[in-house]
């Protein structure tokens, strides 16, 4: 993963702190604290870190490398632990809550290669059938009540998931993410080339975060994307930085001022790719993030995790 401190607040604050690279055939665009690679054939995606979320309250953060692959271990002040173990390529392989009294709930498990999975993390499966209301399968968060929004967290798949998926293979697909409900969170506004959520707009996650406090309190493996979206303004490359950082504000937010667990989010950009307004001008409707319960795509549909493959024991 990318290791950094990224100063100022906007987008063009960025542009002297980006370096660019070719790397195997694709361009390698780096921040200090995320990467955009543009493939040979065009597509590009934007690639971050979590694990600076986590750091908001730790008493102690403890990081080792063995093999190439990262442990880091972050302390709550109540003695809880959370372990993300990191592969030599970047990718989140594990992530473990580890209560006081030393039990562990596995959240995110990608050591599982399900054996009808198909090499690199873009799977392509048709879209979705979708035999729900509209209003129901893209719920409006302004329009919506405390209620629906908590339902639509708690949804089940629109149709049959018949494999587990890793996380990169959510993020990076669309129509595998499609198979999940989502809320647009229209609540808050962003201003062009900038994501900080104002402070007179924070409050406005209380619905959300309401909603994902009790979905988690039900079921602690839960895992929620939160997706970033921009307008069609400004090159591919600063979209897809800016929408990640949005997504990363949003998360942030809900785990400091709401207590949303950290490790129960995980957050994506995809620039201007999904367009809710199909204008190519300034538009306040595709500033937005998104949320999506992901947790029966990361489990092939199962109410629980399944165990860990033979041989394979959790971090100590």
């Amino acid at each position: 993963m990318v290791a950094g401190v990224v100063v100022g607040a906007t987008i063009a604050d960025l542009h002297n702190q980006r370096r660019e690279a070719v790397e195997g055939g694709r361009t390698v665009y780096t921040e200090p604290d995320r990467i955009i690679v543009r493939d040979p054939g065009g597509q590009a995606y934007v690639r971050g870190n979590d694990l600076y979320r986590f750091r908001y309250g730790a008493r102690d953060i403890r990081t080792d490398t063995v093999g190439g692959e990262t442990r880091t271990v972050v302390v709550r002040p109540d003695g809880s632990e959370v372990i993300t173990l990191v592969g030599a390529d970047g990718s989140l392989r594990r992530r473990i809550r580890r209560d006081p009294g030393g039990r562990e709930i596995i959240i995110i498990d990608n050591t599982y290669r399900d054996p009808r999975a198909v090499g690199g993390f873009y799977v392509d499966v048709p879209p979705p059938v979708v035999n729900i209301p509209y209003d129901r399968y893209i719920v409006d968060a302004q329009e919506a009540s405390p209620d629906v929004i908590y339902q639509t967290m708690v949804a089940p798949p629109v149709q049959r998931i018949d494999r587990r998926y890793s996380l990169d293979e959510i993020r990076y697909s669309p129509n595998v993410r499609m198979q999940m409900p989502s809320i647009d969170v229209n609540t808050i506004n962003f201003e062009t080339g900038s994501w900080t959520i104002p402070p007179d707009q924070a409050a406005r996650l209380q619905a959300i975060a309401d909603g994902l406090n009790r979905a988690i309190q039900a079921n602690p493996r839960a895992v929620f994307l939160i997706e970033g979206h921009t307008d069609a303004v400004g090159n591919e490359v600063d979209n897809l930085s800016l929408s990640d950082r949005r997504a990363q504000s949003a998360a942030e937010l809900l785990t400091q001022q709401f207590g949303v667990p950290a490790e129960n989010l995980t957050s994506q950009g995809y620039g201007e790719q999904y367009l809710k307004e199909q204008s190519p001008g300034p538009s306040l409707i595709n500033r937005r993030v998104t949320v999506r319960n992901i947790t029966p795509l990361l489990n092939g549909g199962q109410a629980s995790l399944p165990p860990p493959p033979p041989g394979t024991a959790p971090p100590r």
